[in-house]
């Protein structure tokens, strides 16, 4: 996937964390339950995303370093 399609994914789910919230905010008892779980879960898919696009603008010489690591490279 290309860093300008991680970052996308990043922005909407970063739209979506905050929509949770607000949603929170304004909710009653039983929604906060329910909306919680979803928060959770989308605070977990905008740190991987996250994670991923950081990993894809490591510079070439830090991934050149690290590349043999656990491969078959004789």
């Amino acid at each position: 996937m290309s860093i300008r399609l991680l970052a996308l994914e990043l922005y909407r789910a970063q739209k979506k964390v905050a929509e949770l919230q607000k949603a929170i905010e304004a909710g009653g008892q039983g929604a906060v339950e329910k909306l919680g779980q979803e928060l959770r879960a989308a605070e977990k898919e905008m740190l991987m995303l996250r994670k991923m696009l950081d990993g894809e603008k490591e510079s070439g010489e830090f991934r050149k370093r690290f590349s043999g690591f656990g491969g078959w490279n004789a």
